[in-house]
């Protein structure tokens, strides 16, 4: 009897599974990979693109293609419901989907404010959305016939607001060089950039000195800034996507009390131990920083244990790193290094950034490539 294994979303996690089960697929076994985008944005390559640096398609995995490489089906929908008593996913497009076991690698999304402000709100997540909306806002700028200045702020001073802001300001003012363009960066932190070393954190307020940027620190989100805006870039903190919040849409999935699924450190979850999470959607034993150097890590774990789970083989632990080098791109060639308490900048941050960024969508796009190069990734 063939079994099946539903992997539901297009996350960095699921393109290492791909490229292991091209390399070796289970015999009786049908792999299914449920997404609503056929191209997945690659994290660390998005501010490149927000700011000229990369075309879209240099920044994308395309799961089709992986799909094709590994034999597998791809369905173009949603999770709109989740049975994991009776093991049925329902989907947008009204298939019910049996399986016998489930990944979830759906990423994050963010609820941006509502209201009757007048900017245009630009939200940093879901990846895979954010395509057609900034296109659509540049398309409006490019044709713009006034001459007032226009007023960016994001709202977040985490990596994705200081990133997305500064290449969002460089883009503007090379395709308008004839208008100012403004831009402000508000947080309800005390500081840019929590967590980092104090040397990253210097560096980054240099950068927004120079880019002009007015930063608003211990400040909360309010209307008055939408307001006084002309565009809001939305990059507060990841949350979960609206299913995994609605407990009648989860049939007694353990999630935390935001709505992220619980997981060992088998990556399994705590309440179904035939459901894998991992990525932005999960919540590991320790919560960790929503941030794809975790899902990068994590995708080699999983593709080993759904291997198991298929042919009998022990289980292997995830061990989240508890050190990893972090590359901050800041628009103008240049980028913020650090690991620890250790940081640098300079042009050769932003090269090896660059190397890094490209080899990693190297090894899904050169599907002649051995998957066991692409598990020597580190970020």
């Amino acid at each position: 009897m063939t079994r099946r294994v539903v992997l539901a979303g297009a996350g960095h996690a699921h393109a290492h599974v791909l490229k292991a089960w091209a390399g070796l697929p289970v015999a009786g076994v049908e792999l299914v990979v449920v997404s609503p985008h056929a191209l997945a944005p690659y994290s660390g390559m998005v501010p490149g693109w927000l700011g000229g640096t990369y075309r879209f398609e240099d920044i994308v995995i395309d799961f089709p293609r992986l799909c094709e490489r590994a034999g597998t089906r791809w369905i173009k929908a949603e999770i709109a419901g989740l049975d994991p008593q009776h093991q049925t996913l329902t989907l947008s497009n009204g298939e019910c989907l049996q399986y016998d076991y489930l990944s979830l690698n759906v990423g994050s999304t963010l609820v941006p404010p509502r209201g009757a402000f007048r900017a245009q709100i630009l939200p940093m997540r879901p990846l895979a959305d954010l395509h057609d909306r900034y296109e659509e806002m540049l398309s409006q700028w490019r044709h713009n016939a006034g001459d007032q200045p226009l007023r960016v702020a994001a709202v977040g001073g985490g990596a994705a607001g200081f990133e997305s802001l500064l290449a969002v300001l460089r883009r503007l003012r090379l395709e308008r060089p004839d208008r100012v363009v403004q831009g402000a960066l508000i947080t309800r932190s005390p500081t840019i950039l929590p967590g980092y070393p104090l040397g990253a954190q210097r560096a980054a307020l240099k950068c927004l000195q120079e880019a002009g940027v007015d930063l608003q620190l211990g400040t909360a989100w309010c209307d008055s800034i939408g307001d006084c805006s002309d565009w809001v870039l939305w990059a507060t903190g990841a949350q979960p996507h609206a299913w995994q919040r609605e407990p009648t849409m989860l049939g007694g999935l353990a999630v935390s009390e935001q709505g992220f699924v619980q997981v060992d450190s088998l990556l399994q979850s705590v309440s179904h131990p035939n459901v894998f999470a991992s990525g932005d959607c999960a919540q590991w034993v320790s919560p960790l920083p929503k941030a794809g150097v975790y899902a990068v890590r994590m995708g080699m774990v999983l593709a080993q244990n759904l291997q198991a789970v298929l042919t009998g083989g022990p289980l292997n632990a995830y061990e989240p790193q508890s050190e990893f080098l972090s590359l901050l791109a800041t628009a103008d060639g240049k980028a913020i290094a650090s690991r620890g308490r250790w940081s640098l900048s300079g042009r050769w941050a932003f090269w090896l950034k660059d190397y890094i960024d490209r080899d990693f969508i190297r090894r899904f796009s050169s599907l002649e490539l051995p998957y066991a190069q692409a598990q020597g990734e580190s970020r």
